[in-house]
C-alpha cells in the first residue's frame, strides 16, 4: 500500500537516505527542510522546524495535496560540542530550539493527521541520549528529552490507533560530524580534554554505520504494526544498552569518563 511520508531534515544524511528508500518502495515522500534535497520524486517544502508557523503551513500543504499523512519521521537535528560551562548561550538556545522544541512541535502537530490515518510517528533520538556524553551535554539532554516525550506521547495517543516510536541510532557516518558547532576554548582548562574527547567521538562517527543501513532500520520501524517505544540501532549500542541494565550507574558513569571525559 502506498503511503504518504513526511521526513524532516531529509536534505542530507540519515533523513535523505530514508527518503530515497521510501521512494524506492513506491511511497509519496515530502521533505521538510531549510534546504531542498533536489532529488527526483522527493517533494521539498521549505521549513525551519524552529518556526511553528512554517511547520503548520507545511503539514497543511501536504494534507491539501494528498488528503492524508501516514508517517512522520522527525529527523531534523544538530550538534554542538564543548564544556557545558562555556557553551555560548546562542548555541545552547539553538540546539534546544532545533532538537527539542522544534522536534516536539513537529510531533504534536503531526498528531491530528496521524490520528485520522492510524499512522506512525518516528522520532529520531540518539544512543547519545541513553549514554550522556561529556562535552556533548546539551546534545545528550535534548535527545533524552525527546525520548521521554515519545514514550509519554505513545500512551496518550494509543487509544486512537496512532503509533509512536523513538529510534536511537549510534555512530553514523554522515555530514553531521563536520557540521557540529565547536566552542572555541583554546585557553580553557578544558582544552586538552575536549580535543581528545571530540576527536574520539568524530573518529567513532566516521567509522560508524553507513546512513543507508540506519535508514533501513528506521524505515522498517515505520512499517511495523505495533512498534516498540524505543529501538536502538547498531549492534554495539544494543549490547551496551543491555549492559546498562545490569551494571551500577556509578560504574557506567566512570566508564564514560574514561572513554570520553578524561
Amino acid at each position: 500500500m502506498q503511503k504518504v511520508y513526511v521526513i524532516t531534515g531529509a536534505s542530507s544524511g540519515i533523513g535523505l537516505a530514508i527518503a530515497r528508500l521510501a521512494l524506492e518502495k513506491g511511497h509519496i515522500v515530502y521533505n521538510f527542510s531549510r534546504k531542498p534535497a533536489n532529488i527526483e520524486g522527493l517533494r521539498d517544502i521549505a521549513c525551519d522546524v524552529t518556526s511553528p508557523e512554517m511547520v503548520s503551513a507545511a503539514f497543511e500543504t501536504v494534507f491539501h495535496e494528498q488528503g492524508r499523512i501516514d508517517c512522520v519521521i522527525n529527523n531534523a537535528g544538530m550538534g554542538i560540542s564543548g564544556p557545558a560551562e562555556l557553551e555560548p548561550q546562542a548555541d545552547v538556545d539553538r540546539i534546544i530550539d532545533v532538537n527539542f522544541k522544534g522536534a516536539i512541535d513537529v510531533a504534536r502537530k503531526s498528531v491530528k493527521y496521524l490520528r485520522d490515518s492510524h499512522g506512525t510517528l518516528v522520532n529520531i533520538g540518539s544512543a547519545g541520549g541513553e549514554f550522556a556524553l561529556p562535552f556533548q551535554a546539551y546534545y545528550s539532554a535534548t535527545k533524552l528529552g525527546l525520548q521521554a516525550f515519545s514514550i509519554a506521547l505513545k500512551n496518550e495517543v494509543r487509544p486512537f490507533g496512532m503509533k509512536v516510536t523513538c529510534a536511537l541510532p549510534g555512530d553514523t557516518k554522515t555530514s553531521f560530524t563536520k557540521n557540529r558547532i565547536k566552542t572555541e576554548i583554546a585557553d580553557s582548562d578544558y582544552a586538552d580534554r575536549v580535543s581528545r574527547s571530540v576527536g574520539k567521538m568524530e573518529k567513532d562517527e566516521q567509522h560508524g554505520l553507513p546512513p543507508e543501513k540506519v535508514a533501513r532500520a528506521i524505515f522498517r520501524l515505520s512499517q511495523i504494526k505495533n512498534p516498540p517505544a524505543t529501538r536502538t540501532i547498531g549492534t554495539s549500542y544494543k549490547f551496551l544498552r543491555f549492559i546498562k541494565r545490569l551494571v551500577p550507574e556509578r560504574f557506567l558513569t566512570y566508564v564514560l569518563y574514561r572513554m570520553y571525559g578524561k
